[in-house]
């Protein structure tokens, strides 16, 4: 659980000899990076910008890339207990009609698990013991000065400072703190000019089969998690504007063949009195690191859910940031940095280039070019469709303990 703690209490606990880290945003990837600290004698200061929340969130497909964080966690049997396993995955055509079934074990099963769960599920889990954070709590200004880091906060409406070695960015796609250390023109985004709506549905006799319907203009995304059914419908956004309701029967009306499966969701979709809508777009930084200061996560490479790894590759680099910051002294925190970058930063942008052509493939809008794509699709074999994950897998940081299986 969350255990909220001021910023002076948690900069109280800190060891005389230690360094102080500053860890920004109680998400997925600043949460890993937190408890993976908390687990090697390091106390880092954490503060989220947000209320505390309660939500479950939305729906995560966690590939083997966070099983050897898990692990180091000790929390690979809870993991296992929270969520669902993904064996199937299952891929409709333009015309609604199955494509192609692949066996997920066959493919990633060498590899780890590969799991369903709920956002909110996933930061229990990684709060579990007790992880003290900071509520309404954000940055507003960064200077650095040889070997520390000043930093001007505001924790409930009142300004303070407070020093640190190291600060690290773990504050979402629209990071606050980036914009402290990081011009403008150094973010670049990749918009897509779709968008669509998360909502939840009730579970079905498919428990472990992630489903996608890639329609001419639209796109279905089907995701188990336990005692659930996580569900994403999306189209161009000059389509979407007309809301929920009216788009769900859209789709119904651009696909010839609507299952049971996705005619439910449709149905739960156009019924939800809340949903969460997405805009696909992703972000990447020039840098992830600028003196003593770095980005993680969606902060430093927010990602389109085409590929379904974005929150995986944030566990992996949290790990991989963990084992760097918890061999430094004050004085080795930039090298550190440094060479958390040289590391993840390829891993990274390799997958992300990977969602960004699926990406090309999946959000098309006329008839001609999605049953070309379609044929295409259907003479794929497993290794070309998940290739550049399997590639990923099989490189792994030098520094990076085998996973636990």
């Amino acid at each position: 659980m969350f255990i909220p703690t001021d910023v002076p209490e948690q900069l109280a606990a800190v060891g005389k000899h230690e360094p102080r880290i500053l860890i920004v945003g109680a998400g997925v990837a600043g949460l890993t990076l937190a408890r993976s600290l908390r687990n090697r004698g390091l106390r880092p200061v954490l503060v989220e910008r947000a209320e505390q929340r309660q939500e479950s969130g939305y729906m995560l497909g966690l590939m083997p890339f966070v099983d050897s964080v898990i692990g180091e966690l000790d929390l690979e049997r809870e993991y296992l207990e929270r969520s669902v396993p993904v064996r199937r995955y299952r891929l409709c055509s333009s015309t609604g009609a199955p494509l192609r079934e692949y066996s997920v074990d066959a493919v990633l099963g060498e590899f780890g698990h590969y799991r369903g769960i709920e956002r909110g599920g996933l930061l229990e889990l990684l709060a579990t013991g007790g992880v003290p954070v900071a509520w309404r709590t954000t940055p507003h200004r960064i200077d650095q000065h040889g070997q520390r880091v000043r930093v001007g906060l505001t924790g409930d409406g009142i300004d303070f400072e407070a020093e640190f070695d190291a600060v690290v960015a773990a504050d979402g796609t629209h990071s606050a703190t980036r914009s402290l250390v990081l011009a403008p023109e150094r973010v670049r985004t990749c918009d897509t000019a779709w968008g669509g709506w998360v909502t939840w549905a009730d579970p079905d006799d498919l428990p472990d089969v992630y489903q996608e319907i890639w329609g001419p203009g639209c796109f279905v995304g089907l995701y188990p998690v336990p005692g659930r059914l996580g569900v994403f419908v999306g189209g161009p956004r000059t389509d979407t504007r007309r809301g929920p309701s009216a788009f769900a029967e859209l789709v119904r009306d651009r696909l010839r063949i609507v299952d049971t499966r996705c005619s439910h969701a449709l149905t739960t979709l156009a019924a939800a009195s809340e949903s969460h809508y997405w805009k696909l777009s992703d972000v990447r930084c020039a840098r992830w690191t600028v003196g003593r200061v770095a980005l993680l996560g969606d902060a430093a490479a927010g990602f389109l859910p085409t590929a379904g790894v974005g929150a995986a590759m944030a566990v992996e680099s949290a790990g991989a940031l963990a084992r760097r910051l918890a061999r430094a002294d004050s004085t080795g925190i930039t090298e550190a940095l440094r060479d958390y970058e040289r590391v993840q930063r390829p891993r990274v942008e390799s997958a992300q280039r990977n969602s960004r052509q699926l990406a090309t493939l999946m959000l098309r809008r006329g008839r001609t070019v999605s049953r070309a794509r379609d044929f295409a699709a259907a003479l794929a074999g497993m290794n070309t469709a998940f290739g550049p994950i399997r590639k990923l897998l099989a490189r792994r940081d030098r520094d990076e303990p085998a996973p636990v299986r």
